[in-house]
């Protein structure tokens, strides 16, 4: 993720409102005790996620892919008066950690907290989703948009995150994890239900709409 500089990175952070005190902590916290702390989204990547789902203002939300929790409270500040989150993540050894920190949210009685293989969750969930956030292991993106797309609405929007692997996807990295995301990538970009934009942000947010049926 380091392929923008560190003083850009730092302007950037100065002009963009800051998150909030639990926000702050589970930052703090994340990179002191927990492993792989780079999977957190962060300060603006938590802004731009808590800025799209304002302006949906989206009924339905899915996260695939929770860590620990941080996205999910930020896309939570958009969901409507009655909305409903659902995030979903196979790791049970944060569970008692995201709870407390989802516990701690304004958007707490909106945040549906589910431990599981995401794969076979999506199947039963009998919801329509104005808004989707993939952010889990990259070798199932293209398993899981295909999962999802069905129960997407016309008109909502689908968000992968880390479509750009550190700059990997332009250097011709041979291993898996970098191959599936340039398959991810070729995928969407030739999908004729949906329009997409891939956005420079952090390590890449694929944005995506599905088109009117």
């Amino acid at each position: 993720m380091d392929f923008i500089s560190k003083d850009l990175v730092s302007y950037v952070e100065r002009h963009t409102t800051e998150e909030n005190d639990l926000l702050k902590r589970i930052d703090r916290e994340t990179h002191a005790l927990i492993l792989k702390p780079r999977m957190l989204s962060g300060h603006l990547q938590g802004r731009v996620l808590s800025m799209i789902s304002c302006m949906i203002r989206p009924e339905r939300i899915l996260e695939v892919g929770t860590y620990t929790g941080y996205s999910a409270i930020c896309l939570a500040e958009g969901l409507s008066s009655t909305g409903k989150l659902i995030t979903v993540d196979v790791n049970e050894e944060l569970e008692k950690r995201v709870r407390g920190y989802f516990s701690e949210s304004v958007s707490a009685s909106k945040i549906d907290y589910r431990i599981g293989d995401a794969a076979q969750i999506i199947p039963t969930l009998n919801e329509t989703f104005d808004l989707v956030f993939i952010d889990a292991d990259k070798e199932n993106y293209a398993r899981y948009y295909d999962l999802v797309i069905d129960q997407v609405r016309p008109g909502g929007f689908i968000l992968a995150d880390n479509v750009l692997w550190s700059g990997k996807v332009v250097q011709h990295k041979s291993d898996k994890d970098t191959r599936a995301i340039m398959e991810f990538n070729k995928k969407i970009q030739g999908d004729p239900r949906i329009e997409n934009v891939l956005l420079p942000i952090r390590d890449g947010i694929m944005m995506m709409r599905r088109l009117p049926l």
